[in-house]
């Protein structure tokens, strides 16, 4: 990737840093593809000469956002997305790292396929793009994958995507070797056999509409027997995706007895609920599938305490002939990576939750988990950041989407608050042009 060697300074913004607990006014110096100093009055001191001096007043300057679950259809499904329209998502999102999911044909379950997928993302993507492999070969749950080699050759962590491992002991031994090379299962806490028929929460609105729901403790009866096996391990543990008040009382149950347990929500569970499926909407049926109110409330109090680490887009692009069907015959999945700061931020402007909890839940923690660089203002650190005008008014329209399906449960959703800039490696990646 080309940088533009000129600095940038980005002067008079509102930075926000998890990583330095900091949020007030200050500059950020660009130069070299990395973060010189970030901190009150650099400006006034005296730039290198031809600095590019961008006055960020009224903006908020953020390390770029890490999202730590998306479906990129490379290799194998690239009508639905390829690194190239998912990394021009990303970009116009804020978000300057995707992890992608092995859940890909082939799968991500070896050396080679790791090694295509990092190559064909350096090629044609404008963010870093680093995968996760499988925990087991082709998914398949029955044996598991060599987590070392994998590692080595630069999966950052293991999960098998959307499918959950039900055999208990080759989650036991996944766990236990995984801990062997400091390497994070990433785990989907679904029991497929309790999930059975369901397609969205179950209770009285799925009764109302006539659909079979899924309870709360297809997610739980996985989660608490993960977390039983993390205790006879002793292996690093991430939930990918909780959803409801049970799970969050199981994770702190976990966390006080001091095990390496972390886990994620996705935007669409603090953004939305239940009710929004309203008249059959199959761009809300998602898996795991949109809980209650209550749960929503308890999702963010959990982002908030940091119980809950990491809030990720969910990106799951589908095409126009798996979503128009009858809400039971639809695909599960919505795409995320345009509209998952802008839905936080809605958060942000409720109160519910505040601006530091947000960034450090969407870039800090993840990098921290996944030991990637970025999440950080801190200088020397890589010049991956974002500009957000965070009261910016804008309508999502799915045409203007840069991701190639346009299943998005935020059609039409009006916002306030985006990124106006993208810069990753010390290169502004994206622009929005248009009032801000």
């Amino acid at each position: 990737m080309l940088i533009d060697r000129r600095p940038i300074l980005l002067a008079n913004a509102r930075l926000i840093d998890p990583s330095r607990d900091f949020d007030g006014i200050g500059d950020v110096l660009i130069a070299d593809g990395v973060i010189r100093d970030a901190r009150r009055g650099i400006g006034a001191a005296g730039v290198p000469e031809g600095t590019d001096i961008v006055n960020c007043a009224g903006m908020v300057v953020a390390p770029g956002l890490v999202d730590m679950r998306a479906f990129v259809g490379e290799p194998g499904a690239s009508h639905r997305e390829t690194f190239a329209s998912a990394s021009q998502a990303a970009a116009a999102g804020g978000i300057t790292t995707i992890v992608c999911q092995p859940n890909t044909s082939p799968v991500i379950d070896n050396s080679a396929t790791v090694d295509f997928v990092m190559r064909r993302a350096r090629d044609t993507a404008i963010v870093n793009i680093h995968p996760m492999a499988a925990i087991t070969k082709g998914l398949a749950g029955a044996e598991m994958t060599e987590i070392g080699l994998l590692k080595a050759a630069g999966a950052v962590a293991f999960s098998d995507g959307d499918l959950s491992v039900t055999n208990a002991q080759v989650m036991r031994r996944a766990l236990t070797y995984a801990r062997d090379f400091d390497a994070l299962i990433v785990h989907h806490t679904e029991d497929p056999d309790l999930v059975g028929e369901g397609v969205m929460n179950e209770g009285e609105f799925a009764t109302r509409l006539g659909l079979a729901g899924i309870p709360n403790a297809a997610e739980t009866v996985m989660l608490e027997r993960d977390i039983r096996l993390v205790m006879l391990t002793g292996g690093r543990y991430h939930a990918a995706s909780l959803t409801c008040i049970e799970s969050l009382e199981i994770m702190q149950r976990a966390r006080d007895l001091g095990l390496s347990v972390s886990a994620s929500v996705s935007i669409n569970h603090v953004a939305l609920n239940e009710n929004d499926i309203g008249p059959y909407r199959t761009f809300l049926k998602l898996a795991p599938p949109l809980r209650t109110e209550a749960d929503r409330k308890a999702l963010i109090a959990a982002i908030a305490s940091g119980l809950i680490d990491v809030v990720m887009s969910d990106h799951n692009p589908q095409d126009v002939e798996v979503k128009r069907l009858p809400f039971a015959e639809a695909a599960a999945g919505a795409i995320g990576l345009e509209t998952m700061l802008p839905a936080g931020l809605r958060l942000v402007h409720a109160g519910e939750l505040d601006f530091l909890s947000l960034i450090r839940a969407m870039s800090t923690r993840p990098a921290e988990l996944l030991g990637l660089p970025g999440g950080t203002l801190r200088s020397g650190a890589p010049a991956d950041l974002i500009v957000i005008d965070p009261d910016v008014p804008w309508l999502v329209d799915p045409d203007e989407l840069k991701s190639k399906c346009k299943n998005t449960p935020f059609d039409e959703a009006r916002f306030s608050g985006r990124v106006i800039r993208t810069i990753v490696g010390g290169r502004t990646v994206y622009e929005h042009v248009g009032p801000h």
